[in-house]
């Protein structure tokens, strides 16, 4: 059985997420601490239950998501995990939104290792699945652990909400099919842990979630005298 530990960092409240198993091997999903005292509060507490950290997952390559990624690798020797599609976004993009948002830069330099769908990723006792789920960003993924019951989904989905998909980065029908296809699916009993916000599982927002109802289906081809919706090929 996985423990978790919930870090909300930087201003734009990310959620920064620990998850070690009772081997005491662990994963940091999304390390967007921007501040050494926010990087310093996570390297205490993993000392304090002495988790062993050698893998940081990221489920995209925002700014707010990565800014202490090249901190924490660097301090545990761990290997960092990311969609390619994202690389360009890390390598430019990221300058151009922090400008916008008057943020820091975020690092640009750290090496990691590519995934892609259906990609394993282990720690200890537990696995994660890679899900490719690009909308949000093009290398946009999730993490799964079917044995757990546990979904780390980025900024794909949010409890009650879905990620922006109004940048050049996004693609609002690619996000949407990819969370109705891959994500709605898995178990009610899934938790969903997001980038931002409070945790929720996949039941509630299949039912719930106002963005995923039927009149949020992907653009369709109309060729027909009355207009009707018809699904696009």
């Amino acid at each position: 059985m996985v423990n978790v530990k919930i870090f909300t960092v930087n201003p734009f409240g990310e959620n920064c997420v620990l998850v070690w198993d009772e081997t005491g091997n662990g994963v940091i999903a999304d390390p967007g601490c921007m501040r050494e005292a926010e990087v310093q509060e996570l390297a205490d507490y993993i000392s304090a239950h002495g988790v062993t950290v050698k893998k940081i997952l990221l489920t995209h390559g925002h700014f707010d998501h990565i800014y202490g990624v090249k901190a924490l690798a660097e301090m545990y020797g761990a290997t960092v995990f990311m969609h390619p599609a994202d690389k360009d976004l890390v390598a430019t993009g990221n300058s151009l939104l922090t400008q916008y948002y008057r943020m820091p830069d975020a690092p640009k330099d750290f090496v990691f290792q590519p995934v892609k769908e259906d990609d394993v990723i282990d720690f200890g006792n537990t696995k994660f699945t890679v899900i490719e789920t690009p909308g949000h960003t093009m290398g946009g993924v999730c993490y799964y652990s079917k044995e757990e019951k546990l979904l780390l989904s980025g900024d794909t989905l949010f409890a009650g909400a879905i990620g922006r998909t109004d940048s050049q980065w996004g693609d609002y029908d690619k996000l949407i099919v990819a969370i109705m296809e891959k994500l709605m699916g898995l178990d009610g009993d899934v938790d969903v842990i997001p980038g931002h916000g409070p945790t929720t599982n996949i039941g509630y927002e299949r039912t719930h979630n106002p963005f995923l109802q039927p009149f949020n289906e992907p653009e369709g081809d109309i060729d027909n005298e009355d207009g009707l919706y018809i699904q696009g090929e």
